[in-house]
């Protein structure tokens, strides 16, 4: 086994291949994420930014390659442990937001946290201080099905950053918003990454999506584009000047 990767690196991938049915969704990408950054994903569709979220956060194994978070082998572990992490060091938010229908918005918001041992009024008042950051406390004892799809997504990333996560990974999190609830909901999801030491992965095929990362990584057909990116141009200014920015 190899040796494990630097102390600041939070989370590092070495040549992981993953295939679905036979057809290659990552041929050996290999990247590091330091603690506390901000890294965009950046791709057409099809090139495997979805698939390579979905390996970093334990949800999908690899078939080859490795794995760490925190200097710990994530590849070697086994369905109940990868269970285990996702529940108490990562958060997921995707393009669509699989809330539970019986739960209201603020329940919803707050079951990650009762999952994880948090008492019922504090677990509620957490849920419903992210509610309000995402201006949707009005709609706090609603059920998704009495919410636009804006509103059920907006739930579902106020779930994702309620158990403040070590690592936030946000997969095209913005896509079923309205061009004008795209920025303010990325903007809430980078200043509330910067501002409570969260490191995030945020993928997406919109550049406008992914303009508030501090460095960005594209895809090619499962592979990381060598020749690179452009910093985003907030990200040039440094991240203290897209928290200023909220």
């Amino acid at each position: 086994m190899s040796a494990a990767p630097p102390d600041n690196d939070v989370l590092r991938a070495r040549g992981i291949v993953k295939s679905h049915h036979g057809t290659p969704a990552l041929r050996g990408v290999t990247l590091a994420v330091e603690e506390g950054e901000i890294l965009a994903v950046t791709g057409a569709r099809g090139s495997g930014k979805s698939t390579l979220l979905g390996c970093l956060s334990a949800q999908l194994p690899i078939d080859d390659g490795e794995i760490w978070f925190n200097s710990a082998p994530v590849h070697t572990l086994g369905r109940a442990r990868r269970e285990k992490l996702r529940r108490e060091r990562f958060g997921y938010v995707g393009p669509e937001p699989h809330l539970v229908p019986e739960l209201t918005a603020r329940e919803n918001v707050a079951l990650p946290l009762l999952l994880a041992g948090a008492g019922h009024r504090a677990a509620h008042a957490a849920a419903a201080e992210w509610l309000e950051r995402l201006d949707i406390a009005d709609y706090a004892r609603h059920r998704p099905a009495a919410l636009v799809q804006g509103l059920r997504q907006r739930v579902a990333v106020a779930r994702a950053l309620a158990p403040m996560p070590t690592v936030l990974f946000a997969d095209d999190p913005a896509a079923p918003l309205h061009r004008e609830e795209q920025e303010q909901v990325l903007r809430i999801l980078a200043s509330a990454a910067r501002s409570h030491g969260i490191t995030m992965l945020l993928a997406g095929s919109d550049a406008e999506q992914v303009r508030f990362a501090d460095r960005t990584v594209t895809l090619v057909d499962g592979r990381i584009d060598r020749a690179g990116a452009p910093a985003p141009a907030d990200a040039a200014a440094g991240p203290a000047a897209v928290a200023a920015g909220r």
